[in-house]
């Protein structure tokens, strides 16, 4: 076994992980909505979005990286870093984009503090970390 073969299988195999990972996540996913429907359980919608996003980013994470192996360790000629950079562009706003829908706000964004009730005159504590 070469060298070009080894990486070649080692990035197909990541990229395996990663579709695995969307189809495991997004069958979990649907078996809890499932049961929270069963249960009469409110906001299931948007907790199914928010798991099956999840899923989704982390599968296209590992896309990405097998993408990455495969094409700069095999053969990088400018043709196939173009399309790596593209196929890297294409997945990385998907994945904004998807951030932007699970949590409501752009990955580089501070959380969100919920206001807190406090007796007058006294000085809220600073937020953590």
């Amino acid at each position: 076994m070469d060298f070009q073969h080894a990486v070649e299988t080692v990035g197909k195999s990541i990229e395996t992980v990663g579709i695995a990972v969307i189809v495991v996540g997004a069958v979990t996913a649907t078996v809890l909505a499932a049961m929270n429907w069963r249960r009469g359980a409110t906001d299931i919608y948007r907790r199914y979005r928010r798991q099956l996003g999840r899923s989704i980013l982390l599968g296209l994470e590992f896309l990405v990286a097998g993408d990455i192996i495969r094409t700069v360790a095999v053969e990088p000629t400018f043709t196939s870093v173009g399309v790596l950079a593209g196929i890297v562009l294409i997945r990385t706003f998907l994945s904004f984009s998807l951030e932007l829908e699970i949590t409501g706000r752009w990955p580089w964004q501070e959380r969100r503090q919920q206001p807190t009730a406090r007796p007058h005159g006294i000085a809220a504590s600073p937020p953590d970390g």
